[in-house]
């Protein structure tokens, strides 16, 4: 079992002081704290528990929210709005239904599982002031009181959503404090009595259908703070406003209580249901009498009293009863209509039977607890219902506790279960109508203890012999005995044989009669069943139909009950050999011995010698069981860590396999991440060879391009030379036909020597004219070739310096590029180092050794100059024999070709640098002009020197591939 607490957390944050609420669940048992659970800013004011235990609703002013106890999660939560506060949230009993209650006097109701909202109630009626701040609620939850600051108090039926009553409280109660319904275990639930806890500290209990004032419990000098009453309404707890704690018990407070109702019969007013207000439902307080509601007078329903015949005569008067009913009319009333109302039906037994209801008798009883002889009723008799069959328990218990006797008859809980079942919520009444059955209608069965009464049973086959002689014969002629065919129907009371409606119809006409009533119903339902029983032949066909329901109309027996009742002889009739009904004796239960004492105490001695023996026997079993269970246990202990050890020796060995595979995973992973990297590597390694391959390709089409312009500029030139020696050569041709011609007027002139003077005179100043004429011509030719000659040298040095720069920006990129790779090498491995060493150092020598080459090629171009000087001198000494101006016009004319071609056979000097094979070209203006090779006289050595230079181009060229080629095969060999 839990409980609930509410508990409040202060926090101290600077200068703002908090509050959290938070609810804790403790175990009542062992005192421990089972959960706690936080959600609520303000103080809790009340907690509501479902009657299954499984959620709990706490209220606050300004939420409710709903736990869910198995799992002590918050479920749901309801918010309102800030200016209607919540009054009080719970559930009502044994209901799966949530009330809430607000401030301003709405009530609604909730489905627990879909907080789908089943109904509201209506406002107050009109004129009525009150705000409602307490609620109570009936057992059955039928009934809501309500009550606040006021003396009166609405009762709301939940049923029909509507107020049926108003109470008004005394003149002194000003406010109600409380509220709580006083249990009842005779009400089924529908709890009559009102506890209300008023400003003056006093707790007064009404009667809410006949508003009667009962009892009241504190004082003004010594008032009540607050109060409880216990779960079956015995006891009421009050704490007093002083600090004491008063615990009052209701049976002596007052007897009102355990009264019966009060009759049926009464003066009866039903209100109008569509004039409803506060006037026709309002009834006041009052001590010692009812106050009923005014008659309306617009609808006045008429009304007749009953009253009760005063002139019936004396003999009458033992048919009355208790209650104020009559036992006559009441059997009259039967045989009309075959049964009581099912209504009243339990109060009309009540009031036949006479029960004294003995409260504290059957406490006594009850206290005792649970029999020795019914302690393993369930192994016996297994019912599903646990409360029946705790029920059961305690009825039996408290009879074999009241007569000794009852712990031993073995057909007592056969014959006790139908009553049980029947007053299942009422256990004081249940063992008092068993206890009247047995004083009355079970006469002298004891008295053959522990065999079936054998006087009874011959009573029955008396009547039947009597009544039917041809089934009595069957039966003998079949060894059927009274045993057979009478006592299973008497030990059951024929609730095998009858349905819940044919059993309680039998015993209202039972309880109505005379006790020898029942026997005569077991011969009926024999001869009312004479013929399938004539029909039966063997033992077991009759007590098949003995202990089984058969197709037997209940009244067609009831009536053959009260034909043998009344046609039967008084000699044989039971009625004369059984006792007239005697009720129980109030305040105490009688002494019940009407059995043969002896064998019941021997068998009670014998009972408790083979109880003890059990007793013993079953310590020594339990002992051997328990040892048992202990080896068994070690057993299955041992058993269990051989297994355990086993499944650990598999997982260990499965966990290594998996160690293994997921180690043989790894490595083929790295394996696979070893082969991809390579590749990726290799790749990477391809790519920088592709992007190697382009740059030298790029390079070797660049360095192609500027080898194919060379050519293209080299053809031009020679062109344009052809073209100048062409041209020249037309210019020697014409003049040689002048100096042909002049020749020929020489000879003219040696023929015509006889001339005279003048003439010749005139003929060399002609000559002289034409001769400064063709100098003058040729010298202006020489000026334009001076200057044709610079031109052509300036776009040479241009084209030159272009080129130069371009070589020195492809030279920057190429050593950028070169100085990357050289940094990555140097990364990579620090032999590529050594081996760019051994590079350089070869190139080294590979560099002096052409240097060598070099000079020794330079000392034998130098031998070769100047044998070719040597040559050159000996040709301008045999060319001395020319004309003096003759030789200086070829002279001059030869240096101003030969200034013209300096520079390109400069950068061809430089380019040759490269390539040691290569012809040289000399500077013309280190020569004497009588020597130079170029010598216009000499056109044939001039075409060969220019097919040279064409040749030496193209070798050059040949040698770049080369080295182009030879580098993208060996790409390392860039490093330098």
């Amino acid at each position: 079992m839990w409980l609930l607490m509410a508990q409040a957390i202060p926090s101290l944050l600077g200068t703002i002081r908090e509050t959290s609420m938070f609810l804790t669940c403790m175990e009542t048992v062992t005192k421990e704290l089972v959960s706690w659970m936080r959600g609520h800013e303000s103080s809790v004011c009340s907690i509501s528990v479902h009657a299954s235990g499984r959620y709990a609703i706490t209220t606050s002013s300004d939420t409710a929210q709903l736990w869910d106890l198995d799992t002590f999660q918050r479920k749901r939560k309801l918010n309102i709005r800030q200016s209607v506060g919540i009054q009080k949230v719970f559930f009502l009993p044994l209901s799966n239904t949530i009330l809430s209650c607000f401030k301003d006097n709405s009530i609604f109701a909730w489905e627990c599982d879909t907080l789908f909202c089943k109904y509201q109630l209506p406002g107050p009626p009109e004129g009525s002031n009150i705000l409602y701040k307490v609620f109570a609620v009936t057992r059955d939850g039928r009934i809501l009181a309500a009550g606040g600051k006021s003396n009166h108090l609405h009762l709301w039926c939940l049923e029909a959503t509507r107020l049926f009553r108003i109470i008004q409280m005394p003149a002194k109660v000003r406010a109600v404090r409380h509220l709580e319904f006083l249990p009842d275990s005779f009400d089924a639930g529908s709890n009559q009595v009102l506890g209300v806890l008023s400003q003056d500290g006093i707790m007064r209990f009404v009667n809410i259908q006949t508003c009667k004032l009962l009892f009241e419990i504190g004082t003004v000098e010594e008032g009540i703070s607050s109060s409880v009453i216990s779960p079956h309404g015995r006891y009421i707890a009050s704490i007093m406003e002083n600090g004491s704690l008063n615990v009052y018990s209701v049976q002596a407070l007052t007897q009102e209580i355990n009264k019966p109702p009060p009759p049926l019969v009464k003066v009866i007013e039903d209100l109008p249901t569509n004039t409803v207000s506060s006037s026709n439902l309002k009834m006041k307080i009052m001590p010692g009498r009812v106050q009923r509601p005014a008659r309306c007078k617009e609808s006045k329903i008429p009304t007749r009293v009953l009253k009760q015949d005063l002139t019936g005569d004396l003999e009458n008067k033992e048919n009355e009863l208790s209650e104020g009913l009559n036992k006559k009319r009441l059997q009259v009333l039967l045989k009309g209509y075959g049964e009581y109302p099912t209504k009243y039906r339990m109060f009309i037994w009540r009031s036949l039977l006479q029960l004294p209801e003995n409260h504290t008798a059957f406490s006594s009883l009850v206290d005792k607890g649970t029999h020795a002889a019914y302690l393993s009723l369930q192994k016996k008799y297994p019912i599903k219902s646990r409360k029946l069959l705790r029920v059961l328990q305690r009825t039996l218990s408290a009879l074999a506790h009241w007569s000794a006797i009852f712990s031993d008859t073995p057909y007592l809980p056969l014959l006790a279960f139908p009553f049980v079942k029947l007053f299942q919520n009422n256990q004081l009444i249940c063992f008092e109508v068993v206890a009247t059955l047995i004083v009355n209608w079970c006469q002298h069965w004891f008295e053959y203890f522990p065999n079936p009464p054998i006087n009874i049973l011959s009573m029955i086959e008396n009547v039947l012999a009597f009544h039917d002689k041809e089934l009595l014969q069957h039966f003998i002629d079949r060894d059927i005995t009274s045993q057979v065919y009478a006592w299973p129907l008497l030990e059951t009371l024929f609730s095998e044989v009858l349905t819940r409606e044919e059993w309680l119809r039998l015993f209202d006409n039972i309880f109505s009669n005379h006790p020898s009533f029942l026997l005569m119903t077991v011969v009926a339902y024999s001869t009312c069943s004479r013929a399938p029983l004539l029909n039966c032949t063997l033992k077991n066909d009759f007590e098949y139909f003995f202990h089984h329901r058969n197709n037997l109309d209940i009244n067609v027996v009831i009536r053959e009950v009260y034909r043998l009742m009344e046609s039967t002889p008084a000699d044989i009739h039971p009625k004369s050999m059984l006792d007239a009904f005697v009720a129980l004796t109030k305040g105490q239960y009688p002494i019940f011995n009407q059995y043969p004492k002896f064998i019941v105490d021997y068998q009670t001695r014998e009972w408790e010698r083979i109880r003890n023996d059990e007793l013993d026997f079953l310590r020594e079993r339990q002992t051997v069981e328990n040892m048992q269970a202990e080896v068994d246990e070690q057993r299955a202990k041992d058993e269990a860590w051989y297994q355990k050890q086993e499944l650990l020796r598999r997982a260990e060995e499965t966990r290594r396999e998996l160690l293994l595979q997921e180690e043989e995973k790894m490595a083929q992973q790295r394996q696979r991440l070893a082969a991809v990297k390579r590749d990726l590597e290799i790749k990477e390694i391809h790519l920088q060879d592709a992007a190697r391959r382009r740059l030298l390709k790029l390079q070797q089409d660049q360095r192609e391009m500027e080898l194919r312009r060379l050519e293209d500029e080299i053809e031009r030139k020679v062109q344009m030379r052809d073209q100048e020696i062409a041209a020249t050569a037309k210019d020697l041709e014409i003049r040689q036909l002048e100096l042909e011609a002049q020749k020929r007027l020489y000879e003219k002139d040696l023929i015509t020597s006889q001339e005279a003077v003048a003439k010749e005179i005139r003929e060399d100043t002609d000559a002289h004219r034409r001769k400064a004429a063709l100098e003058e011509h040729v010298f202006q030719k020489l000026l334009e070739n001076s200057q044709m000659g610079s031109r052509r040298a300036q776009r040479v040095m241009e084209d030159n310096l272009a080129k130069a720069e371009q070589a020195c920006l492809n030279a920057d990129w190429q050593i950028q590029t070169l100085h990357k790779q050289k940094c990555d090498d140097q990364q990579r491995s620090q032999g590529y180092y050594e081996v760019a060493t051994l590079l350089r150092e070869n190139r080294r020598k590979e560099v002096e050794v052409l240097n060598a080459m070099m000079e020794e090629e330079a000392k034998k171009w130098k031998e070769a100059e100047e044998k070719e000087f040597h040559l050159q001198s000996a040709k301008k000494a045999s060319a001395l024999s020319d004309a003096s101006r003759k030789w200086f016009l070829r002279q001059e004319t030869s240096a101003a070709l030969e200034h013209e071609e300096m520079p390109w056979l400069q950068r061809q000097y430089v380019d040759s640098a490269y390539l040691p094979q290569t012809s040289r070209l000399h500077d013309v203006s280190d020569m004497d002009p009588s020597t130079h090779i170029f010598s216009r006289n000499n056109p044939t050595e001039w075409n060969h020197t220019e097919h040279d230079l064409l040749k030496n181009v193209r070798d050059l060229r040949r040698r770049l591939t080369a080295r182009a080629r030879n580098s993208c095969q060996h790409p390392h060999l860039l490093v330098t």
